[in-house]
């Protein structure tokens, strides 16, 4: 395995922590798909999906193979990534209070706004936050939530991934020439229109030629067996609840396969559209791109749709960082465990902004060989009779999981190095007793400790 940022000269992230003048600091954008695995992009190897505005950033930047999301929900997710804490700590998710106003006020967009930066923030919002307005203001100079109610379904009718493109140019075409922005772009893109069981994966009609001609291949673990051999918490969970709304037809899944590409294609163009805007005003060399996934996706898989449970598909994302001040920088993929917790960190970091110590994630910037990380919590806490709760710990080569609420069958350890695919269960074998007993004591520990954290105060 590489170290982390092994050749730092040669990849994107040559970068000094902290810049002296505000006019040196670099602009940034961060741009975040919904629903949307690591794999389905053209530069991780899909062979069908076209994303050419994103794999030209992996040809600048570096592609984090092992780019994971903590809680694989968007509403968790999303929390994360503005306050760089689990969820165990902030404490949001769907059905919970609203982000705390100490925690707004460290997250990125608020810190950076607080340091001089224009913040932007255009499409899904996704999180709500103590204060309401009051709050928004904090952290941003200009707010333009986008909605879904715009589909595309006619030539007149504005996309709301095209309305969401739109609004990312004004605000970098509208700011100072003298002030350093951060514009966060998060699409609605590729989540489903899940009360429209026809147009279920609705996409501009630009991108309505593409992938017509193109077989759609059935996924690798393709219900049956991998289906059966799940425990009946997950089989009758909303898995198989909206595996009957997308993949349970050949032709259901033909035609959402292809329109799901489609919207991803569709973010795609619109991603050009801004990196475009950029080069018309001379900023492409003093700008910073990350683009990443707000969670995984399962297409399939095991009989199941959504996310929300412990494998791969579910909290494995896409994560490329392209530092674009770096003149003939060579695209590089880093095989070391990133995660959602370090965008803010990240982000702060790019800025020359000190971190708040209430951070859990770390910033990718820099990172030093010792750095490397083994492993992370995970958990998923929604409070939801369709979806099971569980907490885990995903390491480099084992994965635990503890659906904590069962009676029996709750627990889950697996290989990834002799079992890629998840397949078996090793909690009952006793060659891997010890292995169970120290992953399942890692995972009540930082348990506790991020429960902890959640009610300590940092000044």
């Amino acid at each position: 395995m590489k170290p982390l940022f092994f050749t730092i000269s040669a990849i994107v992230l040559l970068l000094a922590p902290s810049l002296a003048n505000a006019d040196e600091r670099p602009n940034i954008i961060f741009f975040l798909s919904d629903d949307h695995r690591s794999d389905v992009l053209g530069c991780a190897g899909h062979p069908i999906i076209k994303t050419p505005n994103i794999d030209q950033l992996a040809a600048r930047g570096a592609r984090f193979e092992n780019a994971f999301v903590t809680t694989s929900i968007c509403a968790a997710s999303r929390a994360t990534l503005f306050t760089g804490l689990f969820e165990r700590t902030h404490g949001y998710t769907f059905g919970k209070p609203p982000i705390s106003a100490a925690h707004v006020s460290d997250s990125y967009p608020a810190k950076l706004k607080a340091a001089g930066y224009r913040t932007g923030f255009v499409g899904k919002f996704g999180v709500k936050v103590e204060g309401g307005q009051q709050a928004i203001n904090e952290m941003f100079d200009s707010f333009e939530p986008v909605g879904r109610s715009q589909k595309g379904v006619g030539e007149s009718t504005r996309h709301f991934t095209d309305i969401a493109g739109d609004k990312a140019i004004e605000f970098v075409a509208s700011n100072p020439a003298d002030i350093p922005f951060c514009l966060s772009l998060s699409f609605n893109a590729a989540h489903a229109q899940d009360g429209d069981k026809v147009n279920h994966y609705p996409h501009p009609v630009a991108e309505s030629e593409l992938y017509a001609d193109i077989e759609m291949p059935r996924p690798e673990l393709d219900g049956g067996v991998y289906f059966d051999s799940q425990p009946e918490f997950l089989r009758d969970s909303m898995h198989r609840d909206r595996y009957y709304w997308r993949w349970d037809t050949p032709e259901k899944y033909d035609r959402n396969m292809r329109n799901y590409f489609r919207m991803i294609s569709a973010l795609d163009r619109n991603i050009g559209r801004v990196m475009e805007q950029l080069s018309k005003q001379g900023l492409i060399d003093n700008t910073v791109v990350i683009f990443m996934g707000d969670n995984g996706y399962y297409m399939g898989e095991r009989g199941f749709a959504g996310k929300w449970s412990h494998y791969e598909q579910s909290l494995r994302v896409p994560l490329i960082v392209a530092d674009l001040r770096i003149p003939d920088a060579v695209g590089k993929v880093n095989d070391d465990i990133a995660l959602n917790l370090d965008i803010a960190p990240t982000l702060l970091d790019l800025a020359g902004v000190d971190l708040p110590a209430r951070f859990q994630g770390k910033s990718l910037v820099g990172q030093s060989d010792g750095m490397t990380r083994q492993g992370f919590f995970c958990e998923h806490r929604m409070e939801n009779d369709r979806i099971p709760k569980w907490e885990g710990y995903r390491g480099t080569r084992y994965v635990y999981a503890n659906y904590y609420e069962q009676e029996s069958g709750g627990e889950f350890l697996h290989d990834l190095q002799t079992d890629p695919n998840q397949l078996t269960n090793l909690v009952n074998n006793p060659e891997y007793h010890d292995k169970l007993i120290e992953m399942r004591a890692r995972t009540e520990e930082l348990s506790e400790e991020y429960l902890k954290a959640k009610s300590d105060e940092v000044e």
